[in-house]
Parts: C-alpha cells; structure tokens; sequence
C-alpha cells in the first residue's frame, strides 16, 4: 500500500509522487522495490505507473495518513501489509525484506530480550550500504503487530513499515470509535495502539524523502555520483523497457574498451548492443557472448599490429 494523497504543502502543492529522480517518478521508484507484491494499492489521485496497481481514495481526500490506511486496507487480503510512502527514492528490495522478516519472524519468547535479524545486503546504488538494517523488538520480545524502519536519528517512519493486516484493522477501529472518525488523526494515535519492532536505518538512505524542493535537488545529484550512476542508469532502462536480467557491467565495459581500441571508437557502442541482440535471440549467457566477442575484437587489433 502506497499512501499517495498528501498535499506537498513544503513542495507549493506539487504532485510529489509524479516528480522524477533519475527519469522515473517517485512512485515508480518505490513500487518497484516491492516487486513481489500480490497486490498493489496507491491511495491518492490517478496517475500513471510502470506497473498495475489499484488507486483509492481516503473518505474524505486529504483527511490524513490514518485514514488513507483505513482506506487501502480495504483493497487488501493479504495478512501482512506493506506500507511505503511515495517519496522515498532509495527504498531498496533489501529493506522491504528486513521489514517483511522482522514483522513476521516467529515471536521472541517473553523476556529474551531484542530480537535481532540481518537483511540481505545491497550494492546496486546510493541507497546501499555495507550493513545491513538491523532490527529489535520495540516491546522487548513478545507478539508483534509489525514492524516499521527506524531513521539514523532514530525516529519512527511508521510510513516505511510492514504490518500484520488484523491488528492494523484493530488499531484502526479502536481509534475511529474513540474519535468519531480518522480524518486528521496523527499517526502516532496509530502507534499508540500497536506493538512494533524496529528496523534501523543506519545508512539514511532508505528513509531519505523528498519533502522539499532541495531534497528533490539532492537526490537527483547523489543517482550521478561516481560509483552510483551507471547503477542508476542500467536499472532506469531496464524499467522503460520492461526487462529484467543480470546485466554484467563490469564484463560490457571491458567489451567497449576492447572493441573502441582494437577496432575504432563508434565500434564500442555498435558492439555491445550485437552482444546484446544476440544473447537475447539465441538465450545465450550475455558474459559469454561478450568474451568472445572482445576475443575477436582482440584478434582484429592484433591483425593491425602485424
């Protein structure tokens, strides 16, 4: 679930989830690492989106958080439901999972103290790194409703979380028959009501958001640092296009060199995207196409050297 509805009121009221870092839009950027999601459901205005989701709307549009997860609650069957806001443009596959895993693990027995767990780690980005998120239990071991990700400054993000879908429907009835109703209620009357455990983000990464016109600015910058861009990039196209495979960066690169020096420099591009074609024609291994096309590069340049 993607609450999608907000007002952007520290973005002049721009449509936040439609602004673009790296060439997708933010909404684009955070389903896309949920890809194992039976069912999605965007609540907020219709826009279009690289996937099938399903749009709703929170009763009455605009009345808050809480009530925007009342309103995709309604559209889901599952027994634990991803919550993911639609700014956050390093959210990672890695970290949906460690909140996927804390929320559902098995329950500590009482007084075992936190429960720790460990993420598959991530090396694809600016959002990754060199650990993986941590994890405890907010109540010191027990039950848990949930679990939600925890910023480097320690503050609760009860928008980047996984919970399990009855105790959410619980919360949510308790509070609109305490209040009349969810419109406007802060999300920490929510929590209020659940017992969580904490995932850390100690890289600042996947918690990062767009909430302003200079995080906006920042982020696009950090998608083009060295080291990030070619990730970035490789990852873009291969969203535009509607593909998904292991793209050896490293070995296409080593491709182009060969076949810039050996042969003349427009033979790079030209080259790679042979290795390419031919791979994806004949289901070969793009690696192997690729040595043996930079071995007759190589046979090429020796030729010259004769």
């Amino acid at each position: 679930m993607v609450p999608a509805g907000g007002g952007a009121r520290r973005l002049g009221g721009a449509d936040k989830p439609a602004l673009a870092v790296g060439g997708r839009t933010l909404l684009d950027r955070v389903l896309a690492a949920c890809p194992g999601a039976a069912r999605t459901v965007v609540v907020g205005p219709e826009r279009p989106t690289a996937r099938p989701v399903l749009t709703t709307r929170e009763d009455p549009p605009g009345a808050g958080p809480v009530a925007a997860l009342d309103a995709g609650l309604r559209l889901t069957t599952a027994g634990t439901v991803l919550v993911l806001s639609a700014d956050l443009p390093f959210l990672t596959t890695g970290t949906v999972d460690a909140l996927l895993a804390a929320a559902t693990e098995a329950d500590a027995p009482e007084g075992s103290g936190p429960a720790e767990a460990s993420a598959p780690s991530e090396d694809s980005g600016p959002s990754a790194g060199s650990h993986a998120p941590e994890t405890h239990a907010g109540n010191g071991g027990g039950a848990v409703d949930g679990a939600l990700l925890v910023d480097a400054d320690g503050r609760d993000q009860p928008l980047v979380a996984a919970y399990r879908a009855e105790p959410l429907r619980r919360a949510l009835e308790t509070l609109r028959a305490a209040h009349g109703g969810l419109s406007g209620l802060p999300l920490r009357a929510l929590l209020a009501e659940l017992t969580l455990r904490r995932v850390k983000d100690d890289t600042a990464a996947a918690s990062y958001d767009c909430d302003t016109w200079e995080a906006l600015s920042a982020a696009r910058a950090r998608i083009r640092e060295h080291g990030h861009v070619l990730d970035e990039w490789i990852t873009a196209v291969k969203a535009e296009l509607g593909i998904e495979l292991d793209v050896d960066t490293a070995a296409l690169l080593d491709l182009a060199r060969d076949a810039a020096h050996g042969v003349a420099r427009p033979a790079a591009p030209l080259t790679t995207f042979l290795v390419g074609y031919a791979a994806a024609q004949q289901g070969l291994d793009v690696a192997e196409v690729s040595r043996r096309a930079a071995e007759l590069a190589n046979r090429w340049a020796a030729e010259a050297a004769e």
